[in-house]
């Protein structure tokens, strides 16, 4: 299943706008550690000692969150600008 992944703020300027991901059954927590494991500049971004918030479908979500086909998985730091 390919899901579409966005990022916010500083992990924009890292990693870019978004990406396809291929994510079947896979929570929040699995997919940000299935992009840790692609290596550099997803690990250092999204790091397991960094505070990162995610969203799922536009909602926020914890990282337990089952993902489903089709769906969007937003990353951002806890603070962003407008």
């Amino acid at each position: 299943m390919t899901i579409t992944v966005r990022y916010f703020a500083s992990l924009r300027e890292a990693l870019g706008h978004s990406e396809q991901v291929e994510a079947a059954g896979l929570s929040l927590a699995q997919l940000r550690d299935q992009l840790i494991a692609r290596g550099e500049p997803h690990a250092a971004v999204l790091a397991r000692g960094r505070a990162v918030r995610c969203a799922l479908n536009k909602q926020m979500c914890d990282e337990a969150t089952p993902i489903p086909e089709g769906a969007e998985v937003a990353f951002f730091p806890p603070v962003t600008g407008g």
